[in-house]
């Protein structure tokens, strides 16, 4: 799974841009902050990450403040995607309403996301007290309508269909499908619509294709 925090700023907004199909320019960026509902709260999330990192005296109350635009994004786009979540680069998120991620949940490179897809975490109640595990999932991986995903990994370039409730690890390029899910088949090619080429960090450096984006 790629490694979020191993991209700058300018390098997510311009992989999630690519994503919706409209190239990763500064003047595509723009048109989707002002059309785009679903990535108006992804792009806030990269703004919070980023002012997060900035630190200082500035950092904190820059960062309050693109906490409450996220929060507005957020209700406006009717989704729960917290701040704080690790998310690689190029995630599309496809109607978004009722979307629901916990914070710890990790998301990899070129993930696509439906609406009412829930990420929760698996409490395992044990003599020795509680065990909690939070959700991954790997890059490439498509999550259908209403799919949840709970507290499990979720290998590279798997398709979890519409409505599946996943509680066990699928290994990559599985096809998940049920409740409980499990494997029905093999991914024989990968569903990424406009895949944002983030195999490697050099890949999204200044002067490539993918990074105009003011950082």
């Amino acid at each position: 799974m790629q490694d979020a925090p191993r991209y700058t700023f300018r390098q997510t907004v311009a992989a999630d841009a690519t994503r919706y199909g409209g190239g990763s320019g500064l003047g595509a960026v723009l048109k989707l902050l002002v059309g785009n509902r679903m990535f108006r709260v992804t792009f806030t999330l990269r703004s919070c990450q980023a002012l997060d990192r900035v630190g200082g005296p500035l950092g904190k109350p820059l960062l309050a403040a693109c906490r409450l635009l996220h929060r507005w994004t957020q209700h406006s786009a009717a989704m729960d995607l917290p701040w704080e979540t690790q998310v690689g680069p190029g995630l599309r998120i496809l109607h978004g309403w009722g979307l629901v991620v916990n914070a710890n949940a990790r998301i990899g490179a070129n993930v696509t996301l439906f609406h009412g897809v829930t990420l929760g975490q698996k409490d395992d109640l044990l003599p020795t007290g509680r065990v909690t595990h939070y959700p991954e999932l790997g890059d490439g991986v498509w999550v259908g309508p209403h799919a949840v995903v709970i507290g499990v990994v979720i290998g590279d370039e798997c398709i979890v269909a519409a409505s599946s409730v996943v509680t066990k690890p699928m290994p990559r390029r599985t096809v998940v499908a049920g409740n409980p899910g499990k494997a029905v088949a093999e991914v024989t090619i990968p569903d990424i619509p406009h895949p944002a080429p983030v195999g490697t960090a050099s890949a999204m450096l200044p002067g490539s294709a993918t990074s105009p984006v003011p950082g």
